[in-house]
């Protein structure tokens, strides 16, 4: 089997979303002892994910020229997207790991078509942990993550995306209370375009590249 690489196409939110997840970080943060949360940092970087998947390691330069491909017809003032409100996912028991629910516009469907198509010759099936970056903060991966990433494309993708931006974890019964509090909307639009790797849940934990 080739060694892959979890990777993440993203979307870069502008800087009024950018302060709306950090302000939602700060209640995470306030949850849970443990198991720890997360900071938003250079490890978890907020983002709106328009695919994931596994890709050849061997082929990551051929992946960033496909992107680019794309890229090159795309004018990112046109990808916009309304915050909606917070929801969670639980991923293990008592716990769950919230982000912000977001609306995208036609526009981001059909980039994430293309790019779907544009790494179709470059991706693998069979990711494991070690496709994953790790951390002495988070040493492991967790099974919903290596599942949520073999299963992105059809699971998460077309008709079945939800964009978010995720922003902590926190008890089950924190984010009940957060979840039923009014919920201000907030449009943001795109501030760039990047590749990462993936770490534990999800988050974008090393840069691979950026495209202008």
């Amino acid at each position: 089997m080739s060694e892959l690489t979890a990777v993440d196409i993203l979307l870069e939110p502008d800087q009024s979303m950018l302060a709306r997840a950090q302000s939602e970080n700060d209640r995470m943060l306030t949850s849970i002892p443990s198991p720890p949360g997360f900071h938003l940092d250079e490890h978890h970087r907020p983002h709106i994910t328009t695919l994931q998947r596994y890709v050849r390691t061997a082929a990551l330069d051929e992946v960033y020229a496909a992107i680019e491909v794309v890229l090159s017809t795309l004018d990112l003032s046109h990808l916009t997207f309304s915050a909606e409100k917070i929801e969670h996912m639980e991923v293990q028991p008592g716990v769950g790991i919230a982000a912000v629910v977001v609306k995208p516009g036609k526009e981001v469907l059909d980039f994430q078509s293309r790019l779907i198509e544009a790494l179709r010759p470059f991706t693998e099936s069979g990711g494991t942990a070690a496709a994953y970056v790790r951390t002495d903060a988070e040493p492991d991966i967790n099974n919903t993550t290596i599942t949520y990433i073999e299963n992105y494309v059809p699971d998460h993708s077309g008709a079945n995306y939800l964009a978010h931006v995720t922003v902590g974890i926190a008890k089950l019964t924190d984010l009940t209370e957060i979840e039923a509090t009014p919920f201000e909307p907030l449009t943001f639009s795109v501030g760039g375009v990047s590749i990462y790797q993936l770490g534990n849940n999800g988050t974008a934990a090393r840069l691979l590249k950026s495209f202008s």
